[in-house]
C-alpha cells in the first residue's frame, strides 16, 4: 500500500514478524533501486533451506525488518528524551543504515566471505558510491553516502547511534534471530524484543555518546546472547547446513580456478543466477549434488579443543584448505573434491562492549572482561561459542578418516 504523491510517497509493507512497516519517502526511493531489489533473490540463510524447508526468506525481508525495528527504537529513545542534540538527519541516517547494512551481501549468505572474497561491507561501500542507490541517498541529504554509510555498516562510525546498526545489541541481530527461528520452525530465537527496545538509552562514555542499556534490561540482553548461541549451534552450524556450505565453497573455488566464474560478477549475482551458471560449467559434480540435495556425509567430527594439535591459521585460507582436502582424500582413497574440511568461525560471536546504566544513575561498561560482582556473561559467552563449533570432515563416498590422518594433514 502506498500513501502520498511523487517525492512524498510512503509505502506500507506487511511483514510476518513486525506487521506494518512504514517506509518513509527516502527509504522507499532506496528500496526501489536495482541494487536493493537484488536482495529479494539472495537467501538470508544460504543453504539452510536444504535442512529447514521454510528457510527460504531473503535478505530483502530481513533488512526491511531491521528498518522497522530502527523506527521503533528511535521513536522510543525520542520519547524517553535520549536523543537530545540529535536531529531528523541523524535519525534518518540510522533508519537508512538499518536498511542498507546488508546491501553488499553475496549470493548464499556468508559462504563466499568464508572463502576469502571481499567482505560484504566493502562490497556495500562500492555499491553506495555511484548509481541509482547513491543518487537516492544524495537526494535524501547525504553527499558522500559511500563514506558515511560505509563506516556505519563496517562498525567504524563514531555517530552516537551507530550501536543500533553495529554493536552488542544492534537491530540486525534482533531481526535475524527472530526471523530465522520463525522461518526455520525452531524455538531457539526467542528474544525479549519489547523489553530490549524499551531499555535502550544513549549515554556518555569517556566523552563520547553511545548506545547503551539500563540495568533492568540485562535479562533481555541475556535472551539475545543465548538465542544467538542456540541458533548457531542448532541452525547456522548444523552439520548438514555446513556440509552444503562446504560443498558450495569448493564448487565456487573450482569455478574461479577454471576461469568460468569471474569474482567481479558476484557483486550483482543472485542465488539462482549463480547456481544456473555453476551448473552449466561444473566439472566436479558438486553443483548437481547441491541442486538435488545429495549432501556429503560426516566422516569425522570433533571439537577443536579435543584435537591433539592446535588448528593452523590456514584453515581460513580457501586455497590452502583445498590442498589439505585433496591430500587427505588421497590418503583415504578418495578423489579430488570428494573430501571437504569444514571449520565454521565467527570473530567475537558473542562479543560484548556495552554501557550499562545502573539503577543509581552511574554508568558501568560490560565488556569481554565482565562486569565485576554483577554479571559474568563474557566467560559464559566464550564457553557457549566454543561449544557451538565443530571441526568436520565431509565425504562424498563412504571412507574411514582417522584422527591420526587428519592430524597429519593439519601439521604437514
Amino acid at each position: 500500500m502506498t500513501r502520498g504523491g511523487p517525492g512524498t510517497r510512503e509505502v506500507v509493507v506487511r511483514d510476518l514478524l513486525w506487521q506494518n512497516i512504514v517506509l518513509e519517502p527516502a527509504a522507499a526511493r532506496v528500496v526501489d533501486t536495482p541494487a536493493f531489489q537484488r536482495l529479494r533473490y539472495v537467501h538470508q540463510l544460504g543453504h539452510a533451506f536444504l535442512v529447514y524447508p521454510g528457510a527460504t526468506h531473503s535478505r530483502f525481508e530481513h533488512v526491511l525488518g531491521a528498518y522497522g525495528l530502527a523506527t521503533r527504537a528511535l521513536s522510543g529513545l525520542k520519547d524517553r528524551g535520549a536523543l537530545q542534540g540529535l536531529g531528523d538527519h541523524d535519525t534518518l541516517f540510522i533508519r537508512l543504515g538499518a536498511l542498507l547494512h546488508d546491501i553488499g551481501h553475496y549470493p548464499f549468505s556468508h559462504a563466499l566471505v568464508e572463502s576469502g572474497f571481499t567482505s560484504h561491507e566493502e562490497i556495500g561501500e562500492q555499491l553506495l558510491a555511484d548509481g541509482a542507490l547513491a543518487e537516492a541517498l544524495r537526494a535524501a541529504g547525504f553527499q558522500d553516502p559511500a563514506r558515511e554509510f560505509g563506516a556505519l555498516i563496517r562498525g567504524a562510525s563514531d555517530h552516537p547511534l551507530a550501536g543500533l546498526i553495529s554493536g552488542s545489541i544492534d537491530l540486525d541481530k534482533i531481526d535475524y534471530l527472530k526471523r530465522d527461528a520463525t522461518m526455520c520452525g525452531v524455538p531457539y530465537g526467542e528474544v525479549d524484543v519489547d523489553r530490549l527496545l524499551a531499555c535502550l538509552t544513549v549515554v556518555d562514555v569517556d566523552g563520547r555518546r553511545r548506545v547503551g542499556i539500563v540495568e533492568k534490561g540485562v535479562a533481555a540482553l541475556e535472551s539475545l546472547l543465548f538465542a544467538k548461541y542456540q541458533m548457531y549451534r542448532n541452525v547456522y552450524w548444523h552439520h548438514a547446513v555446513r556440509s552444503a556450505t562446504a560443498m558450495f565453497k569448493r564448487l565456487v573455488h573450482e569455478a574461479v580456478v577454471d576461469r568460468v566464474l569471474d569474482p567481479a560478477t558476484l557483486v550483482e549475482a543472485t542465488d539462482d543466477w549463480l547456481m544456473h551458471d555453476l551448473l552449466e560449467h561444473d566439472r566436479t559434480g558438486l553443483a548437481a549434488a547441491l541442486r538435488n540435495r545429495r549432501l556429503y556425509k560426516r566422516a569425522l567430527e570433533i571439537l577443536p579443543s579435543e584435537l591433539p594439535v592446535a588448528l593452523p591459521d590456514w584453515v581460513r585460507d580457501a586455497s590452502r584448505l583445498v590442498k589439505a582436502e585433496d591430500s587427505l582424500a588421497r590418503a583415504v582413497g578418495l578423489g579430488p573434491a570428494e573430501l571437504l574440511l569444514d571449520f565454521p568461525w565467527k570473530d567475537a560471536m558473542l562479543g560484548l562492549d556495552l554501557p550499562i546504566v545502573r539503577t543509581d544513575g552511574t554508568v558501568d561498561r560490560l565488556t569481554q572482561e565482565g562486569w565485576r560482582g554483577r554479571l559474568d556473561l563474557p566467560p559464559i559467552a566464550g564457553t557457549l561459542a566454543e561449544s557451538a563449533c565443530r571441526f568436520r570432515v565431509f565425504v562424498r563416498r563412504p571412507a574411514e578418516v582417522s584422527l591420526d590422518a587428519l592430524v597429519g594433514v593439519l601439521t604437514a
